[in-house]
């Protein structure tokens, strides 16, 4: 594999994991949130677009923005995709359902920041509301012929619909299958869930390992500045430290690989600044240089599977 942006996805499949020890070090989580869209399909407007086009009808389609540029609304919407992007960020994948894995050592760090992001999700939605009846107002000049009241709830029934939650499940242990369905057909379900339980497992684990290194990989090209200086965020740094942080928190197979490359990074990564990065030459030299031998040892690892 070489260190390309477009080759970042890597296969390893985690140390033989024992099950009942990831039922007791990690939880399932899901984050559950409702919001107003504050957005309509117009099918009077949609109609005379399509026919004043000479379109089939159903062709194209209005959608209008029932309170134009709310800035309330608009922060409180960008809120909640930083919320999707921080329970994403903390967890692990799990489920198509929607479930993420989330390790109990990284439980409270979790709990912590989310619940920071509620209270804050909480306090938006609350400006919004307040602001709801003069937005409508100005809504009714703005949108001209394409307003309609009977499209905006009243003031409690659109507190109603902003709602944000985690709900926490524990992981389900192979064999507890509480159904009466024979000892035979018991004995297959037990088996259809151990399968499925480490291929999730295997999943997530592999999902940490490519996080790694695609952070690795940017940080390694923003470092380059053998053709011309590249300019970086701080996140650039920022985000390997975190990516670092969590191989220890979410390692629940104790993979020794997996452990051996996070004390190998704290090691390279020990107080080393995005403001040094810039101005050190010699800094960023030896520091890209400890991160194309991770890369390599990644590409390298016994348990690469491709």
């Amino acid at each position: 594999m070489n260190i390309t942006p477009e080759n970042t996805v890597v296969q390893i499949a985690p140390s033989a994991p024992s099950m009942p020890s990831i039922a007791s070090s990690a939880m399932l989580v899901e984050l559950n949130i409702s919001t107003w869209a504050g957005r309509k399909k117009d099918k009077t407007e949609s109609a005379k677009t399509n026919y004043n086009a000479g379109a089939t009808a159903g062709t194209a389609a209005v959608t209008k923005k029932l309170l134009g540029n709310c800035e309330e609304l608009t922060a409180l919407q960008k809120h909640v995709s930083s919320c999707r992007s921080l329970h994403t960020s903390m967890t692990l994948p799990w489920s198509d359902s929607g479930l993420r894995l989330i390790p109990t050592a990284q439980y409270f760090k979790y709990q912590q920041a989310m619940t920071d992001m509620q209270q804050q999700f909480d306090k938006l939605t609350e400006e919004f509301i307040d602001a709801y009846a003069w937005e409508v107002t100005t809504a009714h000049r703005e949108l001209g012929d394409m307003f309609h009241r009977d499209e905006y709830p009243t003031s409690d029934a659109l507190a109603g619909k902003f709602r944000m939650r985690m709900n926490y499940l524990p992981v389900p242990e192979a064999g507890d299958f509480r159904v009466d369905v024979g000892a035979g057909n018991l004995a297959e379900l037990q088996d259809h869930y151990e399968s499925y339980y480490t291929a999730q497992l295997s999943h997530a684990m592999t999902h940490l390992w490519n996080r790694l290194f695609e952070s690795l990989t940017r940080m390694s090209e923003r470092l380059d500045y053998t053709d011309t200086k590249k300019v970086f965020r701080n996140s650039l740094v920022e985000n390997v430290v975190e990516i670092v942080e969590l191989l220890g928190t979410c390692n629940i197979t104790n993979d020794t690989q997996m452990s051996a490359m996070q004390s190998r990074l704290e090691v390279a990564m020990y107080g080393v600044t995005p403001e040094a990065l810039r101005d050190d030459s010699h800094l960023r030299r030896i520091v890209r240089e400890d991160i194309n031998d991770a890369l390599s040892a990644i590409d390298n690892l016994p348990s690469l599977s491709m």
